[in-house]
């Protein structure tokens, strides 16, 4: 197994993109400055359930262009709760999403961004038990902005990407 040296980066650039939503969300004003640029944030889907995760997940999997570019899309994923109050996470092993549903009153985990985080480590080519780069590395990154960039829209993936690089996540 390779060390995972920018997991806790990725987490941070993902925390703050995330409350730039939850801004955006509460205050209904969309448009923000980031790194020199004007930016209208896109909608970010939130879930209430564990089936509409299940359901999302399964839509985002049988894409027709998702299953070009990531074969393993094409392999099961079965979403679960997670008890307590980590965060979301992939087990490979048995191709399962986890997400705590509620964490001091609140759902955060079901959201579009960390959904395709958690799908962006299903998509890892290779063999699951024999990782040759780190859980967080550059690939994984660029996997995950792909999704974003498609899914959520350009402009999410333009504020996750800047952010990533001012965090000093290395992408790609």
């Amino acid at each position: 197994m390779t060390r995972d040296a920018q997991r806790s980066r990725v987490y941070d650039a993902e925390q703050q993109v995330r409350t730039m939503f939850d801004r955006a969300d509460q205050r209904g004003l969309r448009t923000i400055e980031i790194h020199g640029s004007t930016v209208t944030l896109p909608v970010e889907r939130r879930f209430a359930s564990l089936d509409s995760v299940q359901a999302y997940v399964d839509a985002v999997c049988a894409l027709s262009w998702v299953r070009r570019e990531w074969p393993r899309a094409s392999i099961p994923v079965r979403v679960r709760a997670r008890s307590g109050t980590g965060a979301a996470h992939y087990e490979a092993d048995s191709a399962t999403i986890a997400v705590p549903l509620h964490v001091r009153g609140r759902a955060w985990a079901l959201r579009e961004m960390v959904l395709l985080h958690e799908i962006a480590h299903h998509f890892e080519p290779g063999d699951p038990d024999d990782r040759r780069e780190p859980a967080h590395g550059g690939a994984f990154v660029e996997r995950y902005l792909t999704l974003v960039a498609e899914i959520i829209g350009a402009e999410a993936a333009f504020v996750l990407r800047t952010t990533m690089y001012a965090c000093g996540v290395q992408i790609g």
